[in-house]
């Protein structure tokens, strides 16, 4: 299989002195579904950051990143047609990153921008194949109802399906989620992070998406990516995470990463519960003649 993300000597010092990256080699195949875990502090959103072409890499290493075989960035230079290959490229913001104002219909049509004239992006102005398009993504999301609404009345789990609905319109071939479900109930956390899967396996995209919980990486990712001061600790099977292994990875720091339940396991275990408590229908007898 083809790369989707290569990733070559990727390092990044902040202004502050602190060193967020450090000597980051990665290659992640197109098809797959990764997950980033660790610490708060250890590098996840700047990795990602990286990815997009939001945020240069240091200039006194030859770092580089390349999507699809298209450079990103190189030796901290983020290239001069990253707007182009940024198309491509879904990122899923923990915030979310809709306009509130905006009915929901024309945040999703934002994915649509870098294929319309200019003109017709100033004015938002879509033709009926671009909101049908937009209408099939908030389908597949399960908020098509909430088309017409302004997005800040949806809720938090809505505005990050209307999020990965921007991404389906946009055609990515590579989703960036950067902690989707970190401020999500369980029951919305559930839903995004089975929508994501889905899009990865029917659609075929790319998708790392970092995360907190550990049980959730192993539940949706075949493949984790864990990080830890701006290194690379772990990159394999997301089932070897067992307790013992990441207290070898991360020291004392491993009680908080585990002290993180899975509350969409909860939630999964909690409905089984209610179902096998519920009392059984009467079944009626008939005697045979």
């Amino acid at each position: 299989m083809t790369a989707a993300i290569n990733i070559r000597g990727l390092s990044k010092t902040f202004s502050s002195g602190r060193q967020a990256l450090q000597g980051i080699d990665l290659t992640i195949l197109a098809g797959e579904m990764v997950a980033l875990i660790g610490a708060s502090g250890s590098g996840k959103s700047t990795l990602l950051r990286h990815l997009a072409g939001l945020m240069p890499a240091d200039r006194a290493t030859e770092s580089l990143i390349q999507i699809h075989g298209r450079t990103v960035q190189k030796s901290g230079r983020i290239a001069d047609d990253v707007r182009d290959i940024r198309s491509g490229v879904g990122f899923v913001f923990q915030q979310f990153n809709l306009v509130d104002r905006l009915p929901v219909i024309v945040n999703v049509l934002v994915g649509t921008l870098h294929r319309v004239p200019l003109w017709r992006s100033l004015i938002r102005r879509f033709t009926r194949d671009e909101v049908a398009r937009g209408v099939s993504a908030l389908q597949r999301v399960g908020i098509e109802d909430c088309r017409n609404q302004r997005a800040s009345t949806l809720s938090g789990g809505q505005q990050q399906r209307a999020a990965i609905a921007r991404a389906l319109v946009q055609g990515a071939k590579v989703i960036l989620a950067d902690e989707p479900i970190a401020s999500l109930d369980p029951e919305s956390s559930r839903k995004v992070m089975d929508i994501l899967q889905r899009v990865n396996q029917e659609d075929g995209c790319t998708v790392v998406v970092s995360l907190h919980q550990v049980n959730v990486a192993i539940k949706y990712c075949p493949r984790t990516i864990a990080l830890n001061q701006g290194r690379v600790v772990y990159d394999g099977p997301s089932t070897a995470l067992t307790p013992e292994l990441l207290r070898d990875l991360y020291g004392a720091e491993a009680d908080d990463i585990l002290s993180l339940g899975d509350h969409i396991s909860v939630l999964q275990n909690a409905k089984r519960s209610s179902r096998s408590e519920q009392p059984s229908a009467p079944v009626e007898l008939t005697q045979a003649a």
